[in-house]
């Protein structure tokens, strides 16, 4: 094995020991090193990295812009090791990757959601699509993470769940409101009582005992929002827009309570399983009614009118 494919094995054994994942990288990396050896370099260099970035042809930009990044990452690393290493610049393609803002839910629209869940049939279907999605807007949680939870994972007496492999692998404790461990607790009795041997652990079952897919909860939720008319031929609502929607929602609470959003950050960073708090940040400037409400903030505080 050469040297610089021992960098990119080190490398990658370090970034994921820190929880990330890399598939993309782990695939990518090796492929340049043998790039770069095959030019006759011993290290990363600009020009090198961006021909070996556009070497798919036939592709968007933004294919060349993930392989370059993925370089560029490598690159930072060796730059620790060997002066000679070129960290290759940013946005080479012209491609500015920009969040486009969340669909926010109101409480009425949850409300309607979950109504129309409760309508599905047959029962039992019924029931685990209402307390999915009802937990998905009253904690936060990623819909693999819902999907995922076992049994023993969900604790109704402490009113706890334990999401054992969150994103980066990071395992955490996502404690409930009393409401919401009531509703999972009545939920789970309705369950057991509807199918009283499953073919899974899983805490949310199928309409035939097993654990729910995701590709069938996300057909459930495409006809749900059509059926209470919210998904229409330009808006088009996402359950991870529930996510965005509880985060949103926690923040302007704050803000109206009059309390300091910032030193709330890293707990809310923390519950939502964030890994850089700048994810958590993106919310506040992201939504205009937090913009106006931290707007209002700023001009009392310094004398001006609310």
């Amino acid at each position: 094995m050469s040297r610089l494919q021992e960098h990119v094995n080190d490398y990658l054994r370090l970034r994921r020991a820190l929880g990330f994942k890399l598939k993309h990288d782990g695939q990518a990396l090796p492929q340049l090193a043998a790039y770069l050896e095959a030019a006759g370099s011993t290290t990363v260099r600009s020009d090198l990295a961006i021909s070996w970035a556009q070497l798919p042809r036939d592709v968007q930009p933004i294919r060349w812009a993930r392989r370059l990044t993925a370089a560029r990452g490598f690159a930072t690393y060796m730059k620790t090791l060997d002066p000679e290493t070129e960290v290759p610049p940013r946005n080479v393609f012209g491609i500015r990757q920009r969040r486009p803002n969340p669909y926010l839910w109101s409480q009425d629209e949850i409300c309607r959601l979950l109504e129309a869940a409760r309508r599905l049939r047959p029962p039992l279907r019924a029931a685990s699509y209402e307390a999915l999605f009802g937990l998905l807007a009253v904690s936060g949680m990623r819909i693999g993470e819902a999907l995922a939870l076992q049994r023993d994972h969900v604790d109704l007496t402490a009113g706890v769940i334990t999401i054992a492999e969150a994103k980066g692998s990071r395992p955490r404790v996502v404690p409930l409101h009393a409401s919401a461990t009531e509703a999972l607790a009545r939920y789970a009795v309705r369950r057991d009582d509807l199918c009283s041997k499953p073919r899974s652990k899983a805490f949310f079952l199928s309409a035939a005992g097993g654990a729910l897919t995701y590709s069938r909860v996300h057909a459930a939720f495409v006809k749900l929002t059509s059926q209470i008319g919210l998904r229409t031929a330009t808006v088009h609502p996402r359950i991870h827009h529930l996510r965005h929607s509880f985060a949103v929602r926690t923040l302007v609470d704050l803000q109206r309570s009059g309390a300091e959003v910032a030193g709330w950050m890293p707990a809310l960073s923390d519950y939502l399983g964030h890994a850089n708090p700048a994810g958590t940040w993106w919310y506040l400037s992201a939504t205009p009614e937090l913009m106006q409400l931290a707007a209002q903030r700023f001009h009392t505080r310094f004398g001006g009118q609310p």
